[in-house]
């Protein structure tokens, strides 16, 4: 049985989403501001988050980098605003999905169920995949769950880490973006693909990386041949 977090401080949605997801075997846990969302996470664990962006107390998007940047647990943005920009940057933080309201209880539901089979086969392939993988200097530790450029020790976000375990697994093979927002974020919906560039960014200056991730113009990434 999953147990999902309700960040929403409008109590009809919030009961909403509660109803909903009981029904399909869910333990629902609710916080209507920041403060007690932060609190439940750390005490309680949940599987999955439904995130609003506007909270009374705090940014929502404050609340996805943290947790990002801490744990790995999935993160579904539920929000109002349906700027394609506020969808970039809410993957941008961190984010694995962005819905925007209305939205219908029916493809929450399957939004949810999509990002924890991600999840779900994330730590399937980490236990059945190559313990460690490695490419010049950097090596990725799928059981310890760590990257390092030779002895330093990389810090990397959950959607980080994934990226580069992706490109890493496919070594050598060209990946579009396409594929990476599949493999990684687990959707193909989404029009714009500036957030694999952004990560991919982010990603290099991280590793420091001086030619381990190769762009290949017009068609997407991969990791070098030696």
């Amino acid at each position: 049985m999953y147990k999902l977090l309700v960040v929403e401080d409008e109590k009809a949605i919030s009961e909403l989403l509660r109803y909903g997801f009981e029904r399909e075997g869910y333990t629902v846990l609710t916080a209507l501001d920041g403060k007690t969302a932060l609190e439940t996470i750390e005490n309680d664990s949940p599987d999955v988050i439904l995130l609003d962006l506007m909270l009374p107390d705090m940014d929502g998007l404050s609340i996805c980098r943290t947790v990002t940047a801490e744990k790995n647990i999935p993160i579904i943005i539920v929000s109002a605003k349906n700027d394609q920009l506020d969808k970039l940057i809410g993957l941008e933080y961190g984010a694995d999905d962005y819905i925007t309201k209305p939205f219908d209880i029916r493809e929450v539901i399957l939004r949810v169920k999509s990002v924890l089979r991600r999840a779900e086969r994330t730590g399937s392939e980490a236990d059945q995949g190559d313990a460690v993988l490695s490419a010049g200097s950097v090596t990725v530790d799928m059981k310890r769950h760590e990257v390092k450029n030779g002895e330093e020790l990389i810090e990397l976000t959950p959607k980080e880490f994934a990226l580069l375990e992706v490109l890493m697994r496919n070594r050598g093979s060209v990946l579009t973006r396409g594929d990476l927002l599949k493999k990684v974020w687990d959707f193909e919906y989404i029009g714009d693909t500036r957030t694999v560039d952004i990560h991919i960014q982010r990603l290099r200056k991280k590793l420091k990386d001086d030619g381990l991730i190769v762009t290949v113009f017009g068609v997407g990434y991969k990791i070098a041949e030696e």
